[in-house]
This record gives structure tokens, C-alpha cells and sequence, in this order.
């Protein structure tokens, strides 16, 4: 397949590593000469290499958008408009309405949207959904997710908007239950306009959700915890690992004890999560495949999203 990446950042240069790695014949776009000099130096053709993306849309048979997510609904809407499926980075888009307004642009033209949260794809995920499925700690009765760290703020929008929503998505997926209700506490500690810090609870169904993001704890934290009647996984990201601990609050005549039954590291695969959601894609547009998180995810992740934002702004819990 012929694949144009556009976006060349951070995280564009992994798309860049990966895409190349599977064998597509890769295009790439980025406003930044420099950026496509170094994609040139990393064995990017130098005539599939190019500033603007829309000279590329007639050779290609698929759009990899990895550009600031304030961008991601024009640029998605050209290409589906030149009749091209695109995987677009998460956030899907700024807003729900441009979310919905991509959802039925890649409707009208018969392509598909997949969007990137990642998580999906993680092997720790597959581990905790084949445990919970299994019944391993009865059922659930709460959570908690932290995407936290000290590191550079993004420019195009908030961390609850850029961290927090992959927990919104992840609980989702793992619950297999929209959202209903969700209230929110967000600061803008360095005055930019943009929340920095966020507590958000999110309630699926009649499980809450606790997710922290914040650009400012030290070190790096990818983990959550799901806890149950009967134990708590216990997940780790950063290390790929999950840890089931098994235990129960028994009463014994008029004493609560915590019964503690046993401990266990469950088996993670260490396969590359953007690879496997890369060829996800692949696989979809080839017909070989289900869109596996199609736009309508994006947007109610999305939705999460808005609705913390207002709930902070009221001070009350939204109902979605």
C-alpha cells in the first residue's frame, strides 16, 4: 500500500519507523523542510516527500494524520473528500461536533476513520479484558487510571483532552459500557488557557472511574487499578505488566478482616502496541479486517472530554 504520513513530530517519527518497518511504500508531509530532510535521510523518497499533503493525495491509498490536534478536521476532511481512508492520532478532533462532522464525511464517502487510542492495542489491555472476562475478581467495583509525568505541556490542547481521554476510552473498552455521568476538577496552573492538571470520575454505569493527568509528577505513570469483590489488577503500562492480587473483606462475627488468597503476575505478550494498531488499520483498509476503534469511539471519548470540562467549569456532576 502506499501510505502518506503527515506529521513529522515526536511521535510522527514512530508512525515514520513503524509504517517502514511493515513495508508500505511511505510519503510523508511536513510543513518543516528540516523534518523532510531528515525523513529523506531515513530513506523517504525524495519525491515522497513533500510540504504540502494535499500534492500527495492522488498517489496514495491511505492518510496517517500525526499533526497537532487542533488541525486533524481539515486535514481529515480533504483526504476523505479525495476518497481515502484516514488513521487519525488521538484526540480525533477539537471539538464532538468536529468528531461527528468526520464521522459522516468518512460516511458519505464509503472510507473509514480509525482512531488512534492506543491503548486498545496495548498487551497489558488484552491481558486485563481476558481477566475480566474470566471473572478473575468478581465483579467490578471501581477504578482508577493515571497518565501523569513531568514534561512539556502541548500547545494545541489540554492534558485532560491529550492524557486523560486515553483512560476514558480504555474504561470503555474494558467495561464495555458508554459513559453516563462524569464530574471533573481541572487546573490551569501556568495561565495558558489550557487545563494542566485534571481529576476526572467517570461513572460506567454504575462503576466510577477515577483518572489523573497533570504535566507535574516526577517521573512517568501509565498505570490503573480495577478493582473487584474478590481482588484488584493491578496494571502497569510503562513495564507491561499486570498483577492479579486475590482477596475478600470477610466478616467474622462482628470484625471486618481483610482475607488476603494470593497473588499472581499474569502472562503479557511484549508485541509493540503501535504496530499492532497500525496493521489494525492496514487490515481494515485492505478489507481484511474490522475498523477496530471506528470515529463514533473518537467521539464519545470525546464527549467525556466536554463533559469534564463543563463539569469543572459549574462545579456539579454532567450527565451524558
Amino acid at each position: 500500500m502506499n501510505i502518506l504520513l503527515v506529521g513529522l513530530g515526536r511521535w510522527g517519527e514512530r508512525h515514520l519507523r513503524v509504517l517502514g518497518e511493515m513495508g508500505v511504500t511511505l510519503w510523508v508531509a511536513d510543513v518543516s523542510p528540516a523534518r523532510l530532510a531528515w525523513a529523506v535521510r531515513k530513506g523517504v523518497g525524495p519525491g515522497r516527500a513533500v510540504a504540502d499533503y494535499r500534492a500527495a493525495l492522488a498517489h496514495v491509498d491511505a492518510v496517517d494524520v500525526v499533526t497537532p490536534a487542533d488541525s486533524h478536521y481539515a486535514i481529515a476532511r480533504e483526504c476523505l473528500a479525495a476518497g481515502l481512508s484516514c488513521f487519525i492520532e488521538k484526540p480525533l478532533a477539537r471539538s464532538v461536533e468536529e468528531g461527528r462532522a468526520l464521522e459522516a464525511a468518512a460516511g458519505a464517502a464509503g472510507r473509514l476513520v480509525q482512531v488512534g487510542h492506543i491503548f486498545r492495542f496495548h498487551p497489558v489491555t488484552a491481558t486485563l479484558r481476558e481477566a475480566l472476562w474470566a471473572g478473575r475478581i468478581g465483579q467490578v467495583r471501581y477504578a482508577a487510571g493515571r497518565f501523569s509525568g513531568f514534561k512539556r505541556p502541548r500547545v494545541d490542547v489540554g492534558v485532560t483532552h491529550t492524557d486523560a481521554i486515553h483512560y476514558f476510552d480504555l474504561f470503555a473498552h474494558l467495561f464495555a459500557c458508554e459513559a453516563t455521568r462524569v464530574s471533573a476538577i481541572q487546573r490551569d496552573y501556568l495561565g495558558r488557557g489550557l487545563d494542566d492538571l485534571s481529576w476526572t470520575v467517570v461513572y460506567y454505569g454504575d462503576v466510577p472511574a477515577v483518572v489523573e493527568a497533570n504535566y507535574f509528577v516526577p517521573g512517568i505513570w501509565r498505570d490503573c487499578v480495577i478493582v473487584g469483590e474478590r481482588g484488584a489488577l493491578v496494571a502497569d503500562y510503562g513495564a507491561s505488566v499486570v498483577t492479579l492480587h486475590l482477596g475478600e473483606h470477610l466478616k467474622r462475627d462482628e470484625t471486618w478482616e481483610a482475607v488476603e488468597t494470593g497473588k499472581e503476575e499474569l502472562p503479557t505478550r511484549r508485541d509493540e502496541p503501535l504496530r499492532l494498531e497500525l496493521q489494525s488499520f492496514l487490515d481494515a483498509c485492505s478489507g481484511l479486517g474490522p475498523n477496530r476503534v471506528p470515529a463514533s469511539d473518537g467521539v464519545r471519548a470525546l464527549a467525556v472530554v466536554e463533559a469534564a470540562a463543563r463539569s469543572a467549569r459549574l462545579g456539579r456532576t454532567v450527565e451524558l
